[in-house]
């Protein structure tokens, strides 16, 4: 007769166990990584006193330069010939 080792039986249990592991940790970091993403807030969501805090009489949002039509409607969208400072919309603003 041919005795198998009880460990042999055992090996596939606990490499699909191993696996199962890895991919739900994979999953639990992907998740972690989606929960930060939210947190994090997107740079049109800065106020134009925050980004121009070197400035505290205020930035005009008048572009002098040549700019799109897209940017154009742009800044009429967001109604940037009425904004006040600090009350000015980030579209007003080139990229």
């Amino acid at each position: 007769m041919f005795m198998t080792d009880p460990m042999s039986r055992l090996r596939p249990v606990f490499a699909w166990a191993a696996l199962g592991m890895l991919v739900a940790a994979g999953a639990a970091q992907s998740a972690a990584t989606l929960r930060q993403a939210d947190l994090i807030a997107p740079p049109d969501t800065r106020t134009a006193q925050q980004m121009f805090a070197d400035a505290p009489d205020g930035v005009d949002p008048i572009v002098t330069g040549p700019v799109s039509a897209a940017f154009k409607q742009r800044q009429k969208d967001a109604n940037c010939d009425t904004a006040v400072w600090p009350n000015v919309p980030r579209a007003c603003y080139p990229d």
